[in-house]
């Protein structure tokens, strides 16, 4: 049994290293996954706030199922929308795309001389 006790002691010399190293992967992981993952969704959360927000009667909007129409009314959580003539919906605010403006919006092309 002796045989063991040398390796036991070997292990924990070489186990007694400074704590900051040991973190230092995590650490660096941890900034990668915040500046990567985190920090891009809740930018684009605030920016689908700030479009809810800014909705009023009028507005052409698509809902996130691919529904077109005209915003007629609204409330603080639905929002009525008039996809033809005569034709109304009622969807939940948060359902809302965006402006179908943007939707329809073509890119620039830059001329290649």
């Amino acid at each position: 049994m002796n045989f063991l006790f040398p390796a036991a002691m070997a292990q924990e010399g070489a186990a007694q290293t400074p704590g900051l190293a040991n973190f230092a992967p995590i650490i660096v992981i941890f900034f990668i996954i915040y500046f990567l993952m985190i920090r891009p969704q809740k930018k684009q959360l605030e920016q689908e706030k700030a479009m809810l927000g800014g909705l009023n009667k009028g507005d052409e909007v698509y809902t996130k199922s691919g529904l077109l129409g005209t915003i007629v009314g609204m409330t603080d959580k639905v929002i009525t929308l008039e996809v033809s003539d005569n034709v109304k919906l009622k969807v939940l605010r948060s359902q809302v795309g965006g402006l179908s403006s943007k939707l329809f919006e073509k890119k620039k092309e830059e001329k290649k001389d």
